[in-house]
């Protein structure tokens, strides 16, 4: 091995990436780093010669269509066949304790395959419990994926389990290309003699390591640095507290492998460029620079609280003018009671790497590409096998194999080499992507024209809409306005009817908020009946000023009463509030949360709002 690996050393460029995976041989506790670049660009080839600067790690690799039994482990068919015992046949988790996981395209993996190996990565252990074998073991290894971003993006549920992220181009420099090819040429001709040339290197790179790992528990980050990181990171709104971990002991390596034994501010701003790009929610508002020197620290404060003073002033106009606005809006809005317009479709954006994920057991038919669910045709990924009482019609050889193995000692052969009964038997679990049905339930009420904003609501449906037909969804349309609701289009495939629906779309009228809830809630739930492989999301836009009663009572206690009803049936919903200007009823944000929905405004709707809203929601019915 190592010596007809590719060296470490002779790799030319990618000095970040390299960096990244010394610092994760140095402190496993990181969490390993994802690759994100073009093909081409040496994230396989970086990767798979890290075995010639660390001696005691392997890359081990995990293929790509693995199945389970492999990647956790089972029985060993050969031994259940020829002394008729069951024995666990390790698989690649246990291979991989110690050692490297490489994960080549992670974004192509099927996520069940993708959730067990960070799930083993981040408890250290791997139990195995299936065919009456119940085992657990170490397993303890540093994961790490490459991707090529034009081939699919990872899912955000995954993303955050990667310690580090590094993102790779190809170089540009036309030296360091000339340099790139003839090394590899050199390689290619005798890759023996070409690793010799850098033998050394490898071991001063090794020693390096070694020595780090020995420093490392002797590393001190100061109370200082700690508020540093914990302020940097509130600001940049990252979820939960594994960041704070991650960039310490990220710091901790930085500096262990730098032969020191004290972090200091550079160190935290390199650990920041690995942690913060695949978890940061927003960019941080006039924050406090964190490489200031302590002595420009005062003049500093008293420019930052001249700026603020500035800052209060331009907010307080624009206060005021949202407040008058906003008056005068209301009084516009009860003279147009009666008043219809038709506005035009406002700006589209690219609302991509919308998707959803299945946490049930159901086989569903149908396609599309949106979500990935179990399915009874042979068509799409095998993911693993089960035993079924009724007619197999797609037979798993693996599965049935294994099943029948501890019993060949005992059954007649008959000139056979392995005998299998029916009670063997065993049936592949396929999954495949599939479409998932919209319900657009849009506010056409008087309030909603105001400033323009039906311009807006259009674009963002429109935006939707274009998305939908890419991932082969179905779509509905539902309106409200004046005093009731209307289905403006059926379920249907047919994303430029939709469209037509949307474009002649009036707006005016009061805002029967309730009523369009209660219809589409009946509507979601008729159409369930007839196909009860349907995956829905219902996609609420309004401003939330409810006005008119459906059934007499107060309209709003009205509209948390059939929220609360679209929360129980479990209808994933994606709720987008209108309502802009000073004053804010909020209406909408605590309705969405009795739906159990994902809440965004339009005001900060673009792409990247549209992907962070959806990323988490959970077909789960």
């Amino acid at each position: 091995m190592s010596k007809c690996i590719y060296p470490f050393p002779a790799i030319v460029g990618q000095e970040k990436l390299k960096r990244a995976i010394l610092l994760n041989l140095v402190n496993p506790r990181i969490g390993g780093v994802l690759i994100s670049g073009e093909k081409g660009t040496g994230k396989s080839t970086i990767v798979r010669s890290i075995p010639s600067i660390s001696s005691s790690v392997k890359v081990i690799e995990l293929p790509l269509n693995i199945t389970e039994d492999r990647l956790i482990g089972g029985i060993d068919i050969e031994k259940a066949i020829i002394f008729g015992r069951k024995e666990l046949e390790e698989g690649i988790l246990k291979k991989a304790d110690s050692n490297i996981l490489y994960m080549d395209e992670v974004n192509l993996l099927s996520d069940s395959i993708m959730n067990t190996v960070l799930e083993v990565a981040s408890s250290g252990f791997n139990i195995i419990e299936r065919e009456g074998i119940s085992y657990k073991h170490r397993s303890k290894f540093v994961p790490i994926g490459t991707m090529n971003p034009e081939e699919g993006s990872i899912k955000p549920l995954f993303l955050d389990k990667f310690g580090l992220f590094v993102s790779v181009k190809g170089d540009t420099n036309f030296q360091n290309r000339i340099e790139i090819i003839k090394r590899r040429i050199q390689y290619e001709e005798d890759k023996m003699s070409f690793y010799q040339q850098w033998l050394g290197e490898c071991e001063e790179l090794n020693n390096k390591i070694e020595k780090a790992k020995t420093i490392l528990s002797q590393i001190t980050i100061s109370e200082e640095l700690l508020n540093i990181i914990a302020d940097t990171l509130n600001a940049f709104a990252c979820e939960g507290n594994r960041t704070e971990v991650i960039v310490v002991e990220t710091v901790k390596a930085i500096v262990a492998i730098d032969n020191r034994i004290e972090g200091n501010i550079d160190d935290i701003k390199e650990a920041f460029s690995y942690v913060l790009p695949h978890r940061m929610r927003k960019k941080p508002k006039d924050k406090e620079n964190t490489n200031n020197n302590g002595d420009n620290q005062e003049n500093q404060n008293n420019n930052e609280h001249s700026n603020d003073k500035n800052n209060e002033m331009e907010d307080s106009e624009s206060h005021v003018e949202n407040m008058t606005s906003d008056f005068d809006s209301k009084d516009v809005k009860d003279s147009l009671s009666d008043i219809e317009v038709i506005e035009n479709i406002g700006n589209t954006f690219k609302a991509k790497n919308m998707y959803f994920k299945n946490k049930d057991n159901r086989f569903r038919k149908g396609s599309g590409r949106r979500s990935l669910s179990k399915t009874e045709s042979k068509q799409g990924r095998y993911i693993r096998y089960r035993s079924k009482n009724k007619e197999i019609r797609d037979i798993s050889l693996d599965g049935t194999l294994r099943a029948a193995a501890p019993y060949q000692k005992f059954r007649e052969k008959n000139g056979v080499a392995i005998a299998i009964k029916n009670r063997d038997l065993r049936e592949k679990i396929r999954e495949k992507p599939t479409g998932v049905t919209i319900f657009f339930l849009v506010d056409a009420s008087g309030s909603i024209s105001v400033r323009k904003r039906m311009e807006a609501v259009k674009g963002a449906i429109m935006s939707l809409l274009t998305d939908a037909y890419e991932k082969r969804d179905k779509v509905s349309l539902i309106a409200f306005r004046k005093e009731s609701s209307e289905i403006l289009l059926q379920t249907t495939r047919s994303v430029e009817l939709a469209k037509k629906h949307l474009s002649e779309l009036p707006s005016g009228g009061k805002t029967p908020l309730s009523a369009g809830m209660d219809k589409a809630y009946n509507y979601i739930k008729s159409q369930w009946i007839k196909d009860t492989d349907m995956i829905p999301l219902l996609v609420l836009i309004s401003d939330g000023r409810a006005n008119v009663s459906l059934t007499g009572e107060d309209p709003l206690v009205e509209c948390n009463e059939i929220a609360d009803k679209i929360r129980k049936k479990e209808i994933k919903s994606l709720v987008i509030d209108t309502e802009n200007g000073f004053f804010k009823f909020g209406t909408l944000k605590e309705l969405s949360r009795r739906m159990g929905a994902t809440y965004l405004s339009i005001e900060d709707l673009s792409d990247k709002s549209i992907y962070n809203s959806v990323k988490n929601l959970t077909i789960s019915n």
